[in-house]
């Protein structure tokens, strides 16, 4: 049996809505002879299976199995040209495009005046929408066709479509400079991660300044500011400026608010812009600011006007409740966000097709830590197994190693002292093959490692040291980050004070409201 998340055409099938299965139906039935066709008789039978199952196809005599994987390649073609029929996925972008190809058509057949018609009209659209790319190869299939169209007027035609051109060509060639840098400033966050020393920071900054090409930001267009605020972002999260990604990241979404026709255009962008400020404000802890940025996009998402497909469904859900969650530990509300746990449980099963790994797992981690800071020990470590028992994260090996300390934590809370020692080996093995130990983690280490030593009478003087070692790192360039994952001071000081964690940050942030 083949695993239903590694067949496309069954992933695909199982996508679609009623409404667009209705119209695919009517799409291929538009033709008498397409009644009986095999690649109907396929796709009724995959949309009734649960699970992807080519024996059950073979033997339901549709198909030889020689042919089946031609069939399910035309089947597959047939639904994305039913998709691309379908009014919702009829955005500006594709409308565009499908104007270039019908101008295209025109032309092969030597309608030059029609289709320069066509073009001319397709290209305003393009460029008014920043679509600058497809402009080009407007005005280039417009280049070609003046010179096989002659009028009087070719003299200055020529002059004025040179002109665009080059002017287009300029936009696209900054786009894809700074688009490249940011894409790779992305890629080393995922191979490497943070900066950990003055030479990373280094290194980062020479690769950067390199890069970044010069421009006049008054003659960059949306596209462009775009990728620049973009590249700015991940340049200042690799070097943990958590200020600066802030101040990026607002011009990213300020960016949209001031050319509000590109939110529908672009909405995969627009909900990254909000979901990386969100983001930021978390990490610079502006409470008040991060409720308002969250309350302002939720309310944009439920719009009827913003735009409505899976992708984004997957995205809004993902972005919403992953910051909701983080209000919640700002303010140190984990039984207010407790409500958060079945809506999170319910959207990964429904969007796990669309949503990766990593940001699943980050999610589980998120739920584990609302627990934990509620009490709830053994719930805790329920989600945090899911964690630590999962092979396939490959990227962001610091949220593995964090969900293996906060184990130990809570194990510790928990009172299951017969599965500490274990627990102490196995991550301790972990760390150091990664490599990669926070002075925050080696301290949490020895101190857990010591306590089976530590008579009770002793264990707050013990609580105490760790408070103060851990301290001095709260602020520190390299070190400072380890909190946000797992807030170990606010769990100290709640022993050393006798109160609860959420009422400790409660009150921490109370004092830090902005």
């Amino acid at each position: 049996m083949t695993n239903a998340h590694k067949d496309a055409l069954f992933i695909l099938i199982k996508s679609l809505s009623k409404s667009e299965k209705r119209q695919f139906k009517l799409y291929v039935g538009r033709l008498g002879v397409n009644s009986d066709a095999k690649f109907i008789a396929l796709f009724n039978l995959m949309d009734k299976m649960k699970v992807y199952n080519e024996k059950v196809i073979l033997a339901s005599d549709i198909v030889k199995k020689s042919q089946l994987s031609n069939l399910k390649a035309h089947l597959y073609k047939q639904i994305l040209v039913s998709l691309r029929l379908n009014p919702v996925n009829q955005n500006i972008r594709v409308q565009i495009r499908e104007q270039l190809d019908f101008a295209t058509i025109l032309y092969q057949k030597g309608l030059y005046k029609q289709s320069l018609k066509i073009l001319d009209k397709a290209k305003k659209v393009a460029i008014e929408h920043e679509e600058k790319n497809v402009a080009y190869e407007i005005v280039e299939l417009e280049k070609i066709i003046e010179t096989q169209y002659i009028t009087r007027s070719i003299p200055d035609r020529a002059d004025e479509l040179a002109i665009q051109a080059k002017e287009l060509s300029a936009h696209n060639v900054m786009t894809s400079k700074l688009s490249n840098l940011s894409l790779q400033l992305y890629g080393w966050m995922l191979k490497v991660g943070y900066a950990r020393s003055d030479e990373d920071i280094k290194q980062v900054q020479n690769y950067f300044e390199k890069q970044l090409p010069k421009y006049d930001i008054l003659t960059l267009g949306f596209r462009e500011k775009l990728w620049l605020y973009k590249s700015h972002l991940w340049y200042s999260f690799l070097i943990q400026d958590f200020l600066s990604c802030y101040k990026y990241a607002n011009k990213w979404v300020d960016l949209f608010y001031e050319h509000k026709e590109m939110i529908n255009l672009n909405p995969v962008f627009f909900l990254k812009g909000n979901h990386y400020l969100l983001e930021s404000l978390f990490y610079v802890k502006y409470s008040s600011q991060f409720r308002e940025t969250l309350e302002k996009l939720e309310i944009i998402i439920q719009d009827k006007t913003f735009t409505k497909n899976d992708n984004i469904a997957s995205l809004a859900f993902l972005y919403l409740n992953s910051n909701k969650l983080n209000l919640h530990f700002m303010e140190g509300t984990f039984e207010k966000g407790l409500y958060l746990v079945k809506i999170v449980e319910y959207g990964i099963s429904k969007h796990r097709d669309r949503i990766d790994e990593h940001h699943i797992m980050l999610l589980y981690y998120k739920v584990a830590c609302l627990y934990f800071g509620m009490g709830d020990t053994k719930s805790c470590i329920q989600y945090l197994k899911k964690i630590i028992s999962n092979k396939n994260l490959k990227m962001r090996e610091d949220l593995m190693c964090f969900a293996r300390v906060l184990s130990l934590v809570a194990h510790y809370e928990a009172g299951m002292d017969y599965h500490l020692e274990v627990q102490l080996k196995s991550t301790y093995k972990f760390l150091l093959k990664m490599d990669d130990l926070h002075e925050v983690q080696k301290e949490m280490i020895k101190f857990l490692r010591n306590l089976g030593g530590i008579y009770p009478n002793e264990l707050r003087q013990e609580f105490k040291k760790l408070h103060t070692q851990l301290k001095k790192y709260e602020n520190h360039p390299y070190e400072k980050r380890a909190f946000l994952y797992l807030d170990v001071i606010s769990w100290l000081e709640s022993h050393l004070e006798g109160k609860p964690v959420g009422q400790i940050i409660r009150e921490k942030a109370k004092h830090l409201t902005r």
